[in-house]
Order: C-alpha cells, then sequence, then structure tokens
C-alpha cells in the first residue's frame, strides 16, 4: 500500500519540536512493547544542565538522573525534607510510570500516565501535565484535549493518572516510530523520559495540528 511522504510540517512538529514543559500550572527513551510499563522518578534536587522551558526551541529533554533505560521498575528518588506542607508537587517528589490502556475494539490508542507521590507531604498537582514522544522524526508535542482541568491535591503516598491518547497506525504502512516518551508534571520545568508503552508507530498524517492529546489530571483510571 502506498505510503504518503512523511510530512512532520503537517503534524506541526517542524514547528513544535519545543517540549511542553508546563507554564503556571499546566502543561507538562527506548521503544517497548504495548504490554510494557515504563517507570520512571528523579532527585530533587538534580544535577546537570537546566531542564527545556516550554515554548523554547529545545527538542529533546535532558533524561532525569532517575530515568529508567529499559522502562521497567522505578527508579529511586528523595522528596523534600519538610513534611506537611501544601504546594506544587516537584518532579523530585513522584514517581511518573506509563503502561498501555487500549481496550480491544477502541479506534484509537490510549497510554495512562501515573504520578505517585512518594515525598514526604500531601501536594498539588493543577490541570494538564506536558507529554512530548520522541520519534524516528523529531519530537512530537501532545496537544490538550480541552477538558476542564481542575486543581488535585495527591496525598502523601497516592496515585493519580491521565490519559494520552494517538490514533493507530493501521494504513498498513511502515508509520512514524515511536521511540520514546517525554512528561513534565504540571507546574515543573524538570522532565523525566519513559519508554514508550503504545503501539510501535503513529500513521502518517497529512492534516494539521498534533494527532496524540494529553487529557488532564485524573482523566485516567487512579490507584492509591
Amino acid at each position: 500500500m502506498r505510503v504518503h511522504k512523511l510530512t512532520f510540517a503537517a503534524l506541526a512538529v517542524a514547528a513544535g519540536f519545543s517540549l511542553t514543559a508546563c507554564q503556571n500550572g499546566d502543561d507538562g527513551a527506548a521503544q517497548s512493547s504495548p504490554s510494557s510499563a515504563a517507570s520512571a522518578s528523579v532527585p530533587s534536587s538534580p544535577s546537570g544542565g537546566a531542564p527545556a522551558s516550554a515554548g523554547t526551541g529545545a527538542g529533546t529533554a535532558k533524561p532525569s538522573a532517575g530515568t529508567s533505560s529499559d522502562g521497567k521498575g522505578a527508579a529511586g528518588g528523595t522528596g523534600p525534607a519538610d513534611s506537611g506542607t501544601s504546594g506544587t508537587c516537584k518532579t523530585g517528589e513522584l514517581t511518573i510510570t506509563a503502561m498501555d490502556s487500549t481496550i480491544g475494539g477502541d479506534t484509537g490508542g490510549t497510554v495512562a500516565v501515573t504520578l505517585k507521590n512518594h515525598g514526604n507531604r500531601d501536594c498539588t498537582l493543577p490541570g494538564y501535565a506536558g507529554v512530548d514522544l520522541k520519534t524516528a522524526s523529531g519530537a512530537l508535542s501532545a496537544q490538550r484535549t480541552g477538558e476542564k482541568a481542575e486543581p488535585s491535591t495527591l496525598k502523601k503516598g497516592a496515585s493519580v493518572s491521565f490519559g494520552v491518547t494517538y490514533p493507530l497506525n493501521t494504513s498498513g504502512g511502515s508509520g512514524v516510530r515511536i521511540t520514546g516518551m517525554v512528561v513534565t508534571p504540571p507546574g515543573e520545568r524538570q522532565s523525566v523520559t519513559l519508554a514508550w508503552p503504545g503501539a510501535a508507530t503513529l500513521p502518517v498524517t497529512e492534516g494539521s495540528g498534533s494527532p496524540v492529546k494529553v487529557g488532564p489530571i485524573g482523566s485516567a483510571g487512579q490507584g492509591g
């Protein structure tokens, strides 16, 4: 079957390779099989260069010290010394995992990203996280679904999830290979890189905008 020439300008990637790290509490690598899960956590005071901020021309994220290269298991991170203090959840206080949540018969794919508070205090997640897919042709930023995003309090030891949806490649062509996913918690500038647990490729699309969507915090199943 003929595969259209890949045109990431049509996917708005050429102009949108930057990470969608959250601004004012909104936005927030290896390939894995659909059944696998990916996880990572990072220290609260990481060393190294500063993370890319939203709206910059940076097309890649600096992997955190706690990133798991094979996407399995959570690397140990440390939360802040203070306890019982409310405020925005810091990347270093969160263990971030991802798993395939596509249901048989669905017309599109779904990945659930879970944020678990392993810090010493309750904290707040204000709305949308930032999500960027790493592909063989460059970074692809997920767009918000537009659902209302309410700040939510994440209790110490509790978890909350949000969904990332994408079109399944049923064209018969090779499509666009996904090599990883970068997640930035709401209100944060530091990101973590996870293995991608969903389908291996995206279909080549000639329409405008990103075919990948991210829902607000709480838009997927939640665990404790």
